[in-house]
């Protein structure tokens, strides 16, 4: 065989093994790459591709859209972890937006190593926004701040609201009605 693995003192045996191996392995499904991807993982097995990439809290409750974008920024936020950036993934993660600001930025300055977090939720995910599913999000936020930094929490909402110009006509009809009292 020119394309053969094996050295050039292989016995038949040896040959014979290679070439049934490689007429049948070929037809055996290889589906590593839809594994570990998190977008086409089944759901069934995404809390496995979550442990295998270090993510640390996993509730089955969570829907299915934040579990992946979880395990999708887990390397991301492992390799960032102790910054406002990681901080900010991780939120991200559960479909929230967050506006920190750090002990300096107030007035008047705050303790040292200090932030505040205002998390909001928006859009489909604020009917989750329960009281779980925020301590979820403030447990994870615990978990990759800076080990140094304590936070205050404030839970924010979000809401779109428009205005719209009604007119109604009414039709009126006036009648003049003389009268001759005589």
């Amino acid at each position: 065989m020119a394309d053969s693995l094996l050295p050039p003192n292989a016995s038949a045996l040896d040959r014979a093994a290679e070439s049934v191996m490689v007429k049948h392995l070929a037809a055996i499904p290889q589906p590593h790459r839809s594994l570990w991807n998190p977008n086409t993982c089944p759901i069934e097995l995404l809390p496995w591709l979550a442990w295998s990439m270090g993510v640390e809290a996993w509730r089955t409750e969570w829907p299915e859209h934040i579990k992946r974008a979880i395990v999708r920024n887990a390397i991301q936020v492992q390799r960032q972890r102790g910054t406002v950036k990681s901080v900010r993934d991780t939120v991200a993660s559960f479909g929230g937006a967050i506006s920190i600001r750090e002990w300096w930025q107030t007035t008047p300055k705050g303790k040292p190593h200090t932030f505040e977090l205002v998390f909001t939720m928006s859009g489909q995910d604020g009917a989750q926004a329960g009281a779980a599913f925020v301590q979820d999000v403030m447990a994870e936020v615990a978990r990759v701040k800076p080990l140094r930094s304590h936070f205050t929490f404030i839970q924010g909402l979000s809401a779109q609201a428009s205005t719209k110009l009604a007119c109604v006509g009414r039709p009126v009809a006036y009648a003049r009605l003389d009268m001759n009292v005589g």
